[in-house]
């Protein structure tokens, strides 16, 4: 029996319009009657699932948001992704939790850079991608030419399921190819308004570009689009509305269900009785008037009831999931009960961090979740010294979500935090005052990046961190961190001391 279960992520280079069609995916699927825009004159529209002072402010997503939603009895769980590259670590452990991504690209730029990043790493998990191709409505590229640079670029067969009748000012709707009916315009806006025409006369060039295009492109293939080798292909306006219904249509019907997840001793398959989840994004503060802290577990096998008492990998100790939360941004209604492949929220104090399993019993470990070595690093400069307890809660806090990471230097009492890029810096001391009331300021650090260091035999990882006390610390979870003054004493150091081990990645 197929699970009525779709768990996806949308991914895209910012401005492609993922946050606009992650609303209109809500709207079609009945999860809001308003598509989140805000009409007064000089706002910008603020889409519901950024609602951070910052993601308000500056018009972009710099956190996962997780919305859930129903249509014809299937269940979506629809996580949105950061689009600036400068938070590809949260975009990273996101799509851990997911088994499905809508890839968006803009129809006037084609395949951007982040777009491809994140591509990359749906590779490397073998996550399967639909592609929506937006802002059909205006002026883009030829539409071959952008198939090809799809199939080039990211190395996929492609397969158009819709075309657009003519683009930007000649735009007359979008056909799909399965069912040969055309959605129409409407009104001054030309929005779709739900008229479909089921035996359009299309005009001569469309009906030659239609018939090159299914003669020369990949016919769809359930299991190459399963296996991550195919991308079904979707023109559309997630602006317009046009194409969106077709999306949830071919996700309801395409996506997988929940897949086996990768873990220790072995892969956890949704079918196990048991009840196990992994952690894999932790959120403070979503409700700055409660000081809330929300971590979001990703369901892989069993039926999960409220009140079960599961067992985090962190410490070891059964804990009650009493008021566990299902979510549509900062909405949020208790779950009684979810299944494999929902993602449910878990209030809690600290007991629970990114990458924790948590099972029915022990023995259970799931993968696949590294911290990544920042690529800048600054120290915190606290601007009224009596709140060091509050700037040490904050940082703390922030770490544990994958803001940031904080280390603490073996010698001197300079806190060093470090990024993947300078955005996540304007979000912490953006966050610092909004959520904990802390100025502080950032100055430079004498380092430039940070490897975590181990070794086989204890007593070579001691000689090597009494040798170079001055740039050894200890990140959050007191492992042993070498800050290095730039990438060539990495290698430098390296060749030095081949007994050691320099990790850019650590498996949280």
């Amino acid at each position: 029996m197929t699970s009525p279960r779709r768990t996806f992520a949308i991914i895209s280079h910012p401005d492609a319009g993922k946050t606009t069609l992650t609303e209109k995916l809500l709207l079609a699927g009945g999860a809001i009657h308003l598509a989140g825009e805000v009409k007064a004159k000089g706002q910008r529209r603020l889409a519901r699932s950024d609602w951070m002072k910052i993601e308000q402010q500056r018009g972009i997503s710099v956190t996962s948001s997780v919305m859930t939603f129903e249509t014809d009895g299937i269940t979506f769980n629809l996580l949105d992704t950061p689009g600036h590259e400068d938070f590809s670590e949260d975009t990273y452990r996101t799509l851990t939790a997911v088994d499905s991504a809508v890839m968006v690209i803009d129809a006037a730029r084609g395949i951007e850079a982040q777009t491809r990043k994140l591509f990359e790493v749906c590779r490397l998990r073998s996550v399967p991608i639909i592609t929506f191709v937006n802002k059909v409505d205006r002026e883009g590229r030829d539409p071959f030419a952008l198939l090809d640079e799809i199939a080039d670029v990211l190395a996929l067969d492609v397969c158009p399921m819709s075309w657009p009748v003519g683009m930007g000012g000649s735009f007359q709707g979008v056909l799909n190819l399965e069912t040969g009916g055309v959605s129409r315009p409407d009104g001054d806006s030309r929005t779709f308004q739900g008229r479909v025409d089921t035996s359009p006369e299309l005009p001569a060039d469309v009906i030659e570009e239609i018939e090159l295009a299914q003669g020369g492109y990949s016919s769809f293939d359930a299991e190459a689009y399963r296996n991550g080798d195919l991308t079904p292909v979707y023109f559309g306006s997630a602006l317009k509305e046009f194409g969106v219904a077709d999306l949830i249509d071919a996700l309801a019907r395409h996506a997988p269900p929940p897949r086996p997840q990768p873990a220790e001793p072995v892969p956890v398959s949704p079918e196990l009785g048991e009840v196990t989840g992994f952690v894999f994004k932790v959120q403070a503060n979503m409700d700055p008037q409660h000081r809330d802290r929300i971590a979001f577990m990703r369901l892989c096998s069993g039926t999960f009831k409220r009140g079960m008492k599961l067992t985090p990998t962190g410490h070891g100790k059964p804990i009650a999931v009493h008021s566990p939360i299902l979510f549509f941004a900062q909405n949020r209604e208790v779950a009684d009960e979810a299944f494999p492949g929902d993602i449910i929220g878990i209030p809690n104090h600290g007991t629970l961090r990114v990458g924790d399993t948590l099972s029915e019993r022990a023995g259970v470990r799931f993968t696949g979740l590294p911290n990544f070595a920042p690529e800048i690093l600054r120290r915190v400069q606290l601007k009224d010294p009596t709140k060091t307890k509050q700037l040490r809660k904050a940082l703390d806090d922030m770490a544990e979500e994958g803001v940031t990471q904080v280390f603490y230097p073996e010698i001197g009492s300079n806190w060093v935090i470090g990024v993947v890029g300078q955005l996540q810096l304007d979000v912490l001391l953006s966050r610092l005052e909004a959520e904990y009331k802390v100025a502080a300021a950032l100055e430079p650090a004498p380092f430039d990046t940070a490897r975590w260091v181990s070794a086989e035999d204890a007593a070579d990882l001691k000689a090597f961190a009494d040798l170079n006390r001055s740039a050894m610390a200890k990140d959050r979870d007191g492992n042993p961190v070498f800050l290095a003054k730039s990438a060539w004493e990495v290698g430098y150091v390296q060749d030095r001391y081949p007994k050691v081990r320099f990790a850019a990645t650590r498996e949280r």
